[in-house]
């Protein structure tokens, strides 16, 4: 068994895209309308068959109390992992990404977390034990 898909609850969906393809860098996978909303899949572009991130879009009634939850105690949505998180940190900085923690060492791993713009906290993280 392997992840196939996850997903991440956004506000708007093509501004959704904006930020993951053309700051974070994935690349879009499926765009499928689905009535007045969109199947919409981005991937890593180092692995275009892996794990596809849905972005969701909030209109369930559930969703907006459980997002405000989560951003209320500074709990990211989801985790990418990233060669470099001090680099990449410099990189999005330099893209005006928003950061609620910069990178912090915490034994073998490193991590930041960054507002995806679309009601989301994002951590990207680094390990050191990571095997790629």
């Amino acid at each position: 068994m392997r992840i196939h898909i996850t997903s991440v609850f956004v506000d708007d969906q093509e501004k959704a895209l904006h930020f993951y393809t053309d700051v974070l860098g994935f690349v879009k996978k499926h765009d499928v309308p689905v009535g007045r909303d969109r199947w919409l899949t981005v991937v890593s572009p180092e692995d275009p068959d892996g794990t596809e991130l849905l972005l969701e879009p909030s209109g369930h009634p559930a969703v907006h109390p459980y997002k405000a939850a989560l951003l209320q105690d500074g709990i990211p949505a989801a985790s990418f992992a990233v060669d470099d998180v001090q680099a990449e940190f410099d990189r999005l900085r330099g893209l005006g990404v928003y950061f609620t923690q910069e990178p912090l060492e915490m034994g073998t791993v490193t991590a930041a977390v960054l507002d995806d713009t679309c009601g989301n906290l994002i951590q990207i993280v680094h390990s050191e034990q990571d095997v790629r």
